[in-house]
């Protein structure tokens, strides 16, 4: 009981004031205790990572690895479309059907609503298993909570995450082609995690009515562990690892609060981290690990040093994380955030930033806008060696409403990666400085004072 309240308090803000409290922040060893306290999930010793900010690359190496599964693939992503980038991995997909490999396709029901019935039904012939969460007419008080994590495993040994969806203008090399494509970071881990991604995975499609996946522990919506019977997957090593996945899903049923929750064992920290690195998963949907992904994230904040730099898409988070950013900058730290320009698919959520950038500006946190493309990219690093690289945006939906994932990481390379493509990208940028920003018409202003108002609605 003494733990279950001690994890209740770190869950909220109170993990920005303990963090802020280690001498060497997000380097402490106390960090990832805090970390590990307030999740509840297993670390992963970090294994061979590689980013891949370049939707190009990004496609190139997912169709690589595809071709090379021999037992299983799981794919989930929001948007599945039925254009060339969607096609090929159709392709591929039907062609590792035909080399004996089981093949699960989850994909959103509202973010792939364009995608044509044909390209189910051809996916469907050519032996993939297909689910689309939450179908309006299957679950018509549900439209709201939708499914937006991406995520690809395959052989449970190779995983695939973080915020491209998949379609042409994911596809696109904006490197090359500066004035088209949408910019995005994905990244390629293999080892252990991957196993967990694929329990991720298994989460969603037990919600979408999936059948069961042989030899994988995981977490049922509703009903707790399910432990299918073990078939092929026993040659991928399931049962070796599975103790890791089983103290990782633990559950159980808290009947005051009415839902399922993680149960965390005072030893369930895994001692697979090589020095400090290390891979924590951080996944959440509505009823599970929103509390505990708000408090990481506050956590990182009070953890930064010398530099915490974000990118995020969508910028609408609650007032007191506004704060939590100013008070960082207000000691010293290089707070820099990377939002959208004037190529933005969603105005509205870009209005509703604009709402919060004068009290940034005034704290001397660094605000920039992408240029070249739609930026769609949710990556934090701190201090060089803190990373998170996602599917979450900063905002209500994805706080709140939407199935999430995203990667923990303690990685030196990892971040030094991540910062050079930030520096990178704030080549293409404008800064936004305090005085050209009071000059903004009174029209601007009233639309961003709106959609700040709106931001619970975006």
């Amino acid at each position: 009981m003494a733990a279950e309240t001690r994890r209740s308090e770190l869950r909220r803000y109170r993990s920005w004031a303990l963090a802020n409290g280690f001498p060497d922040g997000v380097r402490d060893a106390r960090f990832l205790e805090l970390v590990q306290q307030i999740e509840g999930g297993v670390y992963h010793g970090a294994p061979p990572i590689t980013l891949l900010v370049d939707g190009a690359q990004a496609f190139d190496a997912m169709l690589k690895d595809l071709a090379t599964a021999r037992e299983e693939i799981l794919l989930e992503t929001y948007i599945l479309r039925d254009d060339r980038i969607g096609t090929q991995v159709q392709t591929a997909l039907i062609s590792a059907v035909q080399r004996g490999v089981r093949v699960s396709v989850l994909a959103d029901a509202m973010g792939s609503a364009g995608t044509h019935e044909s390209f189910w039904e051809a996916l469907e012939r050519g032996g993939a298993v297909v689910r689309r969460f939450h179908r309006f007419w299957h679950m018509p008080f549900e439209a709201l909570r939708r499914d937006h994590r991406k995520i690809i495993v395959i052989d449970r040994k190779v995983a695939f995450t973080g915020g491209m969806n998949i379609g042409e203008e994911y596809g696109s090399s904006i490197r090359a082609h500066s004035d088209s494509g949408w910019r995005d970071t994905f990244m390629r881990i293999e080892g252990s995690v991957a196993l967990e991604l694929a329990a991720v995975f298994a989460e969603g499609w037990d919600r979408a009515k999936g059948p069961p996946l042989p030899g994988l522990e995981y977490v049922s919506w509703s009903e707790g562990i399910v432990v299918p019977p073990l078939g092929s997957a026993q040659a991928l090593g399931a049962r070796a690892l599975g103790a890791r996945v089983k103290r990782r899903l633990g559950l159980r049923h808290d009947r005051k609060r009415g839902r399922l929750v993680k149960r965390v064992e005072e030893s369930a920290a895994e001692k697979t981290v090589e020095g400090d690195r290390a891979v924590l998963v951080l996944d959440s949907r509505p009823g599970r690990g929103q509390r505990e992904m708000i408090a990481i994230m506050a956590a990182l904040v009070g953890g930064a040093r010398k530099r915490l730099w974000i990118t995020t898409p969508y910028f609408a988070p609650p007032t007191r994380a506004l704060q939590l950013l100013m008070r960082a900058a207000g000691r010293g730290v290089d707070v820099r955030l990377l939002l959208p320009g004037p190529k933005t698919d969603v105005p509205l959520a870009r209005h509703a930033a604009h709402g919060a950038y004068s009290a940034l500006l005034a704290s001397g946190v660094r605000l920039f806008e992408y240029q070249p493309a739609t930026l769609h990219s949710k990556t934090v690093v701190v201090d060089s060696f803190a990373s998170v690289i996602g599917s979450s945006n900063l905002d209500f939906r994805s706080l709140w409403l939407n199935a999430e994932c995203n990667l923990l990481l303690f990685d030196d390379v990892c971040a030094a990666g991540l910062e050079e493509a930030f520096l990178e990208d704030l080549k293409g940028s404008i800064e936004i400085v305090a005085a050209d920003w009071s000059k903004r018409t009174v029209t601007h202003r009233i639309h961003d004072i709106v959609a700040r108002g709106l931001r619970l609605a975006l």
